[in-house]
């Protein structure tokens, strides 16, 4: 889904001039200000503030939207893959569109608001005539991920050696070469796994927070900086235990638990949402992925601490459509359509994002299996539930071997059904999944042989990548 801040930006407005701006009655807000009254026009008009975020409705929600009302700084706090910098990267949509900034400033400052010595002299040489430029919305957001690596430079800055070389005093204030959290000045800065940053980091990103002045080298320069800080960090790091030192935590106003989608319904929106699929993927497959992740996120063998991540399902979704296209490709068919079949090929690669408890070494292939197989069954009862199958099991028991495998094409597959006379067994399975084309149509008949051998109703032999039912 395509978020505010991602949306083709309009044009700029013509304003050039600070005398201009000033005519046109431009008032200055503040970043909090701006944030508070965005979020408050929209939730009276009924728009989503937050689109493509799925499952976060009635908990973290609200809490940030209060966070963000009470101009706070936000932590977000949870394991890997909840969507928490998709969460942070949705605040640019509160942002004005277009924003004044003094041309040539290397802190983007408001034309009203100078800062830096540079910006001020110019403010007093040229009064009204200051020249303005626009700044969009996406511009006024920056994301770093910490590191071990990452330096005070980095965040805060450094003594810019060229220009002490070009004859100015270390005291200088035009010497800084300025980070990022300056650079960001009236936006919106996130940093990603904020634990990561050595002490040292924290300690000058929290100086800069709590005073708003930053030092460098040993020179303090005082700089009311604008700028709404945002993180996210792991439960477990983010304690006094942890990598976090007390006072940066405390800095923070707002500390909100992310969590996985609490609804099937969620999950599914979130893999059809974030899956970039070169296939049709059938809903009872996306369904399949879905509840084999939450089952993955109960197991006991699954190391809970480390999570399993919507990127588990995705990934998985993007795969068997891979797998379809190459069949599809390979073999000369019109359509590429995911079938049960190639829910093995994901579970063949899928193993290494999900980390296993002390002592089940050895087991991953078979716990994985068995979960697909509990998730593959409780969507059939879900879809199928009331089909009467009994014919085509009758028909299995009578020596109908029925084949397919991830080369087996769709109409080879459907030719080689048993016939089951007057019988509208294949319709009604089809019909209940939606299924129309010949690929769709194999996918859901796939499916109900798979509930059949799952209920242990009919055998499966699986050699030399074909799949016999009989």
């Amino acid at each position: 889904m395509t978020t505010a801040a991602s949306a083709s930006p309009t044009t700029p407005p013509a304003i050039g001039t600070v005398g201009e701006l000033r005519a046109a009655g431009h008032e200055l807000k503040h970043l909090r200000q701006e944030l508070r009254d965005n979020l408050l026009a929209m939730l009276r008009e009924g728009r989503d503030p937050w689109p493509g975020l799925h499952g976060f409705e009635s908990t973290v929600i609200p809490q940030l939207e209060r966070a963000l009302i009470a101009g706070h700084d936000v932590v977000l706090l949870g394991e890997r893959g909840q969507g928490k910098t998709r969460l942070l990267r949705t605040l640019v949509g509160l942002l004005d569109e277009w924003s004044p900034v003094i041309s040539g400033s290397e802190l983007g400052e408001h034309p009203y608001e100078p800062i830096t010595v540079a910006s001020q002299q110019a403010a007093a040489t040229y009064g009204d005539d200051l020249r303005v430029s626009w700044r969009h919305r996406s511009e006024r957001y920056a994301e770093k991920l910490a590191t071990p690596d990452t330096s005070v430079a980095d965040l805060i800055g450094d003594v810019d050696p060229m220009k002490v070389a070009e004859g100015r005093s270390l005291g200088d204030p035009e010497t800084i070469h300025f980070g990022l959290i300056p650079r960001s000045h009236r936006g919106i800065v996130a940093i990603n796994e904020l634990p990561d940053l050595a002490e040292r980091i924290q300690v000058a990103m929290l100086n800069v927070m709590e005073e708003r002045d930053i030092q460098i080298r040993g020179y303090v320069l005082r700089l009311p900086l604008d700028v709404l800080v945002v993180a996210s960090a792991n439960p477990e790091d983010y304690t006094n235990r942890g990598r976090i030192i007390t006072p940066l935590k405390d800095r923070f106003g707002a500390e909100i638990r992310t969590h996985y989608p609490t609804e099937l319904d969620d999950e599914v929106s979130v893999i059809r949402q974030e899956a970039h699929l070169v296939a049709e993927v059938p809903d009872h497959l996306i369904e399949v992925l879905a509840r084999f992740t939450r089952a993955l996120r109960e197991s006991s063998a699954v190391d809970q601490r480390s999570g399993v991540s919507a990127r588990f399902a995705i990934a998985g979704a993007e795969t068997i459509a891979a797998s379809a296209l190459h069949r599809a490709t390979s073999r000369g068919e019109d359509e590429a359509v995911a079938r049960v079949v190639d829910l093995e090929t994901a579970v063949e690669v899928l193993g290494g994002k999900v980390e296993f408890e002390t002592g089940e070494e050895g087991r991953e292939s078979e716990i994985l299996t068995h979960l697909l197989r509990t998730a593959t069954a409780e969507t059939v009862r879900a879809h199928l539930r009331g089909v009467d199958l009994a014919l085509l099991v009758e028909a299995v028991e009578n020596g109908a071997m029925i084949t397919t495998g991830e080369q087996v094409t769709a109409r080879e597959f459907l030719s080689g059904l048993p016939v089951l006379g007057e019988s509208e067994v294949y319709d009604e399975i089809c019909d209940r999944l939606g299924a129309t084309s010949d690929g769709a149509r194999a996918g859901a008949i796939e499916l109900a042989l798979e509930g059949l051998y799952l209920a242990r109703k009919v055998g499966k032999d699986t050699a030399g990548g074909e799949t016999v039912y009989g």
